[in-house]
């Protein structure tokens, strides 16, 4: 699985580089620890601009439009943010004159404007707080508690593979190792697949399209084995570096 990981500094601020991030699968942005906070500020507004959400779920609210029947607004929690005058202000901005509008949360104008618009990307973003051998260690501390932060020292090598550990936590992707028949499992080639999508049918694709014509079933090891190895269905989701052997049919 190939992933993309854009790596944003105040120098960055060509739009061809910038709008690379709305393909990419985690965004990288590295601050100076002398100065981070008016850095940060400076990508996240070149990036917002893009329509890109750092760090963010969706909006929980539903937006369709129709034909006739004005503006309806309808919510199941209290709002404290937008009421059914805001929403009709703010489709009429858009010239839309009839739809249902859903809130499953406290949203705001901005959450529903960036439903409307529709082109908004929600994308994970780490905060690379590089120079930490300049600063005192009650700033580091500041920082080592702050949400998406991650101090580093590029020029002494400091606490990179903890980087390296929160960059593969934020692209929420598993390791699965193969072991072929009468071999044992390869430790050094796994096979990459996203958290979400993570059954041995998702294995079988990313190795070849034509695994699954030929799968029987298949031998599980690991955190997601009952016991060891576990005689598996596909539909059977896999856990984070366990070793799975395929069956094939004779």
């Amino acid at each position: 699985m190939h992933q993309d990981i854009l790596v944003a500094s105040p120098i960055h601020q060509d739009p061809n580089v910038i709008s690379t991030a709305r393909t990419c699968n985690c965004i990288l942005i590295v601050l100076d620890a002398i100065k981070p906070i008016t850095h940060k500020r400076l990508i996240e507004k070149e990036l917002e601009g893009f329509g890109i959400r750092l760090n963010k779920e969706p909006p929980n609210l539903s937006f369709r439009r129709k034909d006739k029947g004005g503006i309806n607004f309808t919510s199941t929690v209290t709002n404290t943010l937008l009421d059914l005058e805001t929403v009709k202000a703010i489709c009429g901005e858009y010239r839309i004159h009839n739809a249902d509008v859903s809130l499953r949360f406290d949203a705001s104008a901005d959450d529903l404007i960036d439903v409307i618009e529709g082109n908004r990307v929600y994308m994970p973003c780490i905060y690379a707080v590089n120079k930490i051998d300049q600063i005192t260690l009650e700033e580091l501390e500041v920082l080592d508690n702050l949400p998406h932060y991650c101090p580093v020292s590029a020029h002494l090598e400091w606490n990179l593979d903890g980087l390296l550990e929160k960059i593969w936590e934020y692209l929420d992707l598993v390791r699965i190792y193969t072991k072929p028949k009468g071999m044992g499992p390869d430790y050094e080639d796994p096979v990459i697949l996203s958290a979400k999508k993570r059954t041995v049918e998702d294995f079988c694709l990313r190795i070849h399209k034509d695994m699954l014509k030929q799968f029987k079933y298949a031998l599980v090891w690991g955190s997601s084995a009952k016991h060891k190895p576990q005689r598996v269905g596909k539909e059977h989701e896999l856990d984070d570096e366990d070793v799975v052997q395929i069956i094939k049919k004779i």
